[in-house]
């Protein structure tokens, strides 16, 4: 519906120097700025919970932390051998809408099924924090439970983060890993038993969305702000 216009005629000689509208954004300007001179608070909750008198951030000395839906920076979840969880399956390549995931496959010496990503690159400049690689992985293998940023950089090949940097992280073991329901080539007996008794069961809401990375459950997320909303 077009909005009504209450009185069509042209502006006059006050209204085309704008000299009326001007002097009230200098008025805006000063009143925030004397208010902030003489460390009032923001009314904002954020700022309110904070223990310094202003508003201004002195970054990067003093850092606002980050809320618990942020997406970080990925990286990739390792196994209790130390080898990534992914099976370079090309789901999280596939789905990703900016292209900025590139994989190549690598075979399991001794083992015709099993595939590991000889090469997981992620184009951080590409990337639009969307977390759809996140919700595509069958196998947990990626996350964006950081809670950093992409860091700084001088040149754009910097940006490009191999698997030798994205594989950091706590390891993770399921008890439906196909890699402790058989044989694994390369892993000793002794190791295999012990992946296997720290093994966890599969979460059950593991069709909700990022309920695999701890902080970013759509369900969580909204039980926070009704007991935020609540108090």
């Amino acid at each position: 519906m077009p909005y009504k216009v209450i009185e069509d005629r042209p502006a006059d000689v006050r209204e085309r120097i704008f000299l009326p509208e001007v002097i009230r954004g200098v008025g805006i300007i000063a009143r925030q700025f004397l208010r902030n001179f003489f460390l009032q608070r923001d009314p904002n909750p954020d700022h309110l919970l904070r223990r310094t008198p202003g508003v201004t951030i002195q970054y990067p000395e003093e850092k606002q932390p980050y809320p618990p839906g942020y997406r970080g920076l990925h990286r990739l979840v390792p196994r209790e051998d130390g080898r990534p969880r992914c099976v370079a399956c090309y789901m999280c390549a596939t789905i990703c809408p900016a292209q900025c995931i590139y994989i190549e496959a690598g075979e399991v010496e001794g083992d015709p099924i099993e595939k590991f990503p000889s090469r997981f690159v992620i184009d951080e400049l590409r990337c639009v924090v969307c977390g759809f690689c996140v919700e595509a992985c069958p196998k947990d293998a990626i996350r964006m439970d950081t809670g950093e940023h992409a860091p700084p950089t001088y040149t754009r090949a910097a940006q490009v983060l191999d698997e030798k940097v994205l594989l950091r992280g706590a390891p993770v073991s399921y008890l439906g890993d196909p890699w402790l329901k058989r044989p694994a080539p390369g892993i000793p007996a002794a190791k295999l038993e012990e992946m296997r008794s720290r093994a966890r069961p599969y979460p059950q809401l593991a069709g909700d969305e990022y309920s695999q990375t701890p902080g970013f459950s759509v369900r969580q997320l909204a039980a926070e702000a009704k007991a935020r909303g609540g108090a």
